[in-house]
């Protein structure tokens, strides 16, 4: 059997899970590489918990140096050009070729795309902002805090409305809650409006009835940092004392620079192999643009990464080796839902489902909380 070199970009979730299911399922004769810029990977999802104090830097983030041992090829560097038909790829000063590509880059976040927002809040979908807002908060004991969707679609739809509560109950918990207002501001028409108005609502519910504003239809189009002010596109403006924002979202710089953007600007792909128009080549996760019978793109999560690199993975082994049959990526995704006092709800459903996806949301409880916690820790031991 001739040497075959798989090339995965991206140290995320999906690109973890396709490097390490490729090496259980190909003999060592086959190469995996692993492209990352980062050093350590980064569980996005305790970003939440860190921004309330609830986690340090160091406890959810890994060295990707780990991977090396389990038989995956690790280069560190940015990815600086690709070539999908000869399906290679520039990085730190040299050029890898892959018998098969498989983009995970994610999404590129892109505050400064908003005059003001950059310098005037606190980006929680980074490590830094998160961060940031962890200590901002305790600075505030009496004013506004506004959480602001600068965009969409953005990844993890239920994460503006997690921090929102868990920022809610952190301020209460802290004796707070009634010198200090919280409000949402968004353009979607309703929270995780892609699951279905019932889910939509329950949310909504949940998020109105901690006394939290919610306002639909409020797309941004500046703020002003000295004035702590956001203006929205309809009119309308609102104040605030802090400030935590989730920032727009494109796709990278280098995908789109290799003319692999569909009319939705992110990279269409098959949605049962999810393979791109190039033979060999693959994209998983964020960085994809996959449209559902509603009109609506498949949501951004990282469990959608993690399935659909699981289909990847297994179906590149299969054409290698030979064997096994061919696997079609299911459409399903999940998704913990943390509304604060320990306590989170479960979305489950399948987003392929038509006319219109199948999606239900389990009510908040204390077990639903810690299987979540239970979880972060399993991916941090597991994978590393």
């Amino acid at each position: 059997m001739n040497s075959k070199t798989i090339v995965i970009l991206g140290g995320g979730i999906g690109g973890i899970v396709a490097a390490r299911r490729l090496r259980r399922l190909l003999g060592p004769a086959h190469r995996i590489v692993l492209v990352e810029r980062e050093t350590r990977h980064l569980f996005q999802p305790s970003l939440l918990w860190l921004m309330t104090g609830q986690r340090t830097p160091a406890g959810i983030t890994r060295p990707l140096s780990s991977l090396a041992r389990q038989g995956i090829e690790m280069v560190q560097g940015e990815v600086e050009r690709i070539d999908p038909a000869q399906r290679s790829v520039h990085v730190a000063g040299k050029t890898l070729t892959g018998d098969y590509l498989v983009i995970a880059l994610g999404a590129e976040l892109a505050p400064e795309t908003v005059p003001g927002l950059a310098t005037a809040g606190h980006n929680f979908y980074t490590l830094a902002g998160a961060e940031s807002l962890r200590d901002a908060r305790l600075a505030l004991t009496r004013g506004r805090v506004a959480l602001l969707v600068s965009g969409i679609p953005f990844k993890c739809p239920a994460a503006p409305y997690e921090a929102a509560m868990l920022l809610e109950a952190d301020f209460r918990a802290r004796g707070l809650g009634a010198a200090v207002r919280f409000d949402i501001y968004t353009p979607e028409p309703g929270p995780m409006s892609t699951a279905g108005p019932e889910v939509s609502e329950q949310l909504r519910q949940m998020i109105e009835g901690r006394g939290i504003g919610y306002h639909t239809g409020h797309a941004i189009t500046r703020v002003d940092a000295d004035g702590h002010r956001l203006e929205f596109a309809n009119g309308t403006s609102a104040e605030y004392d802090l400030l935590a924002y989730v920032p727009p979202h494109r796709a990278p710089t280098v995908v789109r620079a290799a003319g692999l953007c569909g009319e939705s600007g992110w990279l269409p792909v098959d949605r049962a192999t999810l393979q791109t128009k190039f033979p060999g080549v693959y994209a998983i996760g964020d960085v994809t643009g996959i449209p559902l019978k509603i009109g609506k793109p498949l949501p951004k999560a990282g469990v959608i990464a993690h399935n659909g690199a699981e289909v990847v993975a297994h179906n590149i082994a299969a054409q290698i080796s030979g064997r096994g049959q061919t696997r079609q990526f299911s459409g399903e995704g999940s998704c913990f839902v943390e509304i604060g006092d320990g306590r989170a709800g479960f979305g489950s459903g399948d987003f392929f489902a038509e006319p219109a996806p199948h999606m239900r949301l389990r009510p908040p409880g204390r077990l639903l909380h810690f299987g979540k916690v239970l979880y972060e820790k399993y991916w941090l031991w597991h994978a590393f």
